[in-house]
């Protein structure tokens, strides 16, 4: 069993638990559950820079990227630096996220918000929609192309956007229908945590206009950004490089103004 496998398998549990604690129906009924969203894509679409910064203390593959960091501080900063919006982790066992997290960021910002999770239940995505999330992410290497489909009009139905993310050819070809807004191709596989850009140039023009290309992963330098810019991306989706360092919000402020200049 790889490691994606165990995550899936981890989370199919934590789904069970989850649903015999708080009853879907009572999701409905938080605050934030009838709040307007705000669009990810058009923030992507209008944005010079296209960069999403991500909250994220740890990974499976680096034990350790800051455990320290305050995710009201940070998201605070990555909207000061102009970001199109953020990802925050929610996994806790592989990741060192919550939900609290999220509401944490929900209550400093008003930036667009991106749930990043392994996805697999209808239940998670009313999660997000009750803690404030804008945006949800789908993988497609864990669910097949009739769950995509049904978990993306769910989403859509509760006013959310839906970033899909493939990592080849045959997961984008799966993936494809027209419940999605944002089309990711994670440069790193999950299976094996090796990282290449080159997945994105290669999968670029297979992507119909229709959806704003997001790259995901391994991004951390200006040159990058702009060569995947002239293959038709409009989003990047940068973690650890802003993480990794003592003040994320700064080092995201730094680099887009050096992208812009």
């Amino acid at each position: 069993m790889n490691i994606l496998d165990k995550i899936i398998a981890d989370k199919r549990k934590e789904v069970i638990l989850k649903k015999s604690l708080i009853p879907a129906k009572q999701m409905e009924g938080y605050a934030l559950f009838e709040r307007p969203t705000v669009s990810l894509a058009k923030a992507l679409t209008e944005s010079n820079s296209g960069i999403i910064a991500e909250f994220k203390r740890r990974s499976p593959s680096k034990a350790s990227i800051n455990q320290s960091a305050k995710v009201a501080e940070i998201a605070t900063l990555y909207q000061e630096a102009k970001v199109c919006g953020m990802s925050v982790l929610t996994d806790g066992t592989y990741f060192g996220g919550s939900l609290d997290d999220f509401l944490m960021a929900r209550a400093s910002v008003k930036m667009p918000l991106l749930r990043k999770e392994f996805i697999i239940d209808e239940y998670q995505i009313l999660e997000a929609k009750a803690h404030g999330a804008d945006v949800i992410l789908l993988i497609a290497s864990v669910l097949s192309r009739s769950e995509i489909k049904r978990l993306s009009e769910f989403a859509k139905s509760l006013g959310l956007e839906i970033l899909l993310e493939v990592h080849n050819q045959e997961e984008l070809e799966k993936a494809l229908m027209p419940s999605l807004d944002m089309l990711g191709v994670n440069n790193r596989n999950l299976k094996s945590f090796e990282v290449s850009i080159e997945i994105s140039k290669v999968l670029a023009e297979l992507i119909p206009d229709q959806f704003v290309k997001v790259s995901e992963s391994g991004i951390s330098s200006i040159q990058t950004v702009k060569e995947l810019k002239d293959y038709g991306y409009k989003g990047f989706l940068m973690g650890e490089h802003f993480m990794k360092t003592e003040h994320p919000g700064k080092s995201a402020a730094a680099f887009i103004n050096e992208l812009s200049s």
